[in-house]
Formats: structure tokens, C-alpha cells, sequence
């Protein structure tokens, strides 16, 4: 290699080193900035509306805000219905809507009316495994969730009418109101137990969770 060649590879490998260093640091205080924003506002995180699975008195709270048109909201559905398997007695999902992507807010109003006849989780099961077929971001096929919909056994006509109620819209615009305020930008969000993830991961999770279940197991 000539000297011009190494030099310019030695202010290359400066530049990307700058460029990774650079992008942690922001990482970081954002990180820091939303950490400061929950910990100073930990009623924002759970909501009296808001779904839960497992038992209310769990030690360990996940709160995950989600977006059911988010691919990898899909991808984390059973690593989390995994942790509630694994630890029923003391771990609970509490879900947050995130209503980012185009059409989402139809669907979140559609969860919403199958939790008034008892069908969250199965309507909620259902729109995840026909997310692929409708949730193309650009252009949502809405139609082929509310079939997925019906199809896991919820009344149309009736989810139709609960969707557009009052409270149900206060609740999708109080998690938007929350969302915003904990700088909430992307989904799925999790925190544990107030404590966000250190970095974003099926592992760091998973470390997560098992944290919080040593401190109330000793």
C-alpha cells in the first residue's frame, strides 16, 4: 500500500470512528433525556384503560408502547407472551399505543371494541399474524384486519360501533399525549419496571426482566 493510500485509509478509519462515537453519544443523551422524563413521570406509563395481560399485582411491570402495523412489534409478541408464560405469577404486559404508522389508529380503535366482548388477545393475535397481508405503510389494507378480525370470532357490527366511542377515542389520544411526553419515537418501546432498555434487543429484555425478578425473589 502507498503512503497517499494509507493515509487516506488511516483518515477514513478516524472519520468512522468519529462518525460510531458520535452516534453513541446521541444515543446516549437521548436516552438519558427520555430516562429523565419517565422517572419524573411514572403515572404516564400505565393508564386505568390500558390492556393488560397477566396479574395485576405483579412485582414486574413490562409496559410496552406498540404499534400493531410495526413489523417488529410483531417479531417481539412472542418473546414477551414467553416471558408471561414462563413467570405467571409475576410478570405483566402492560400495552400502550404508539399509532405511528398509517391506519394503525383504526386498528388500535378495533382492539379496543374486541376488549368490550372479552377478544383482545385473540383479535389481537389475529391482526399480528395477517399483519403482513395489510400493513403496508404506505398504503394499508385496513379491510383484511377487520376480516382477520371477525374471523377470530368478533361481532363486526357491534366492534364497528364500540370502535368510534368517546372513551375509547380519550384513550387513544391520552396514549398519544403520553407517548409524546416521554419521547417516545419509535415501536416497540419497553420499559421494566420504570427502567428502560440499556440498548435496543431480545436480550437486553430478557436481562432486563430477569433483573427486576431477583430483586423481588431474594
Amino acid at each position: 500500500m502507498t503512503s497517499k493510500k494509507l493515509t487516506v485509509s488511516l483518515i477514513l478509519g478516524v472519520v468512522l470512528v468519529a462518525f460510531a462515537f458520535g452516534v453513541y453519544n446521541y444515543q446516549r443523551r437521548v436516552q438519558n433525556s427520555q430516562m429523565e422524563k419517565v422517572t419524573a413521570q411514572q403515572a404516564r406509563l400505565v393508564r386505568m384503560h390500558s390492556p393488560v395481560f397477566g396479574p395485576q399485582a405483579a412485582p414486574v411491570t413490562i409496559v410496552e408502547f406498540f404499534d400493531p402495523a410495526c413489523e417488529t412489534c410483531r417479531a417481539f409478541y412472542p418473546v414477551v407472551k414467553d416471558i408471561l408464560a414462563r413467570h405467571p405469577d409475576d410478570v405483566r404486559l402492560v400495552i400502550r399505543y404508539a399509532p405511528f404508522h398509517q391506519g394503525s389508529d383504526q386498528v388500535v380503535r378495533l382492539l379496543e371494541a374486541a376488549k368490550r366482548q372479552n377478544k383482545y388477545a385473540v383479535v389481537l393475535e389475529a391482526v399480528l399474524a395477517a399483519q403482513p397481508a395489510w400493513a403496508d405503510h404506505g398504503k394499508p389494507n385496513l379491510p383484511v384486519a377487520f376480516q382477520a378480525a371477525e374471523q377470530a370470532g368478533l361481532d363486526m357490527a357491534r366492534a364497528i360501533q364500540d370502535a368510534q366511542r368517546p372513551e375509547v377515542t380519550a384513550a387513544l389520544q391520552q396514549d398519544v399525549e403520553d407517548l409524546t411526553a416521554l419521547e417516545v419515537t419509535r415501536t416497540p418501546t419497553f420499559f421494566v419496571n420504570g427502567r428502560g432498555l440499556p440498548s435496543f434487543g431480545r436480550e437486553q429484555l430478557l436481562a432486563l426482566v430477569a433483573q427486576e425478578l431477583a430483586k423481588v425473589q431474594r
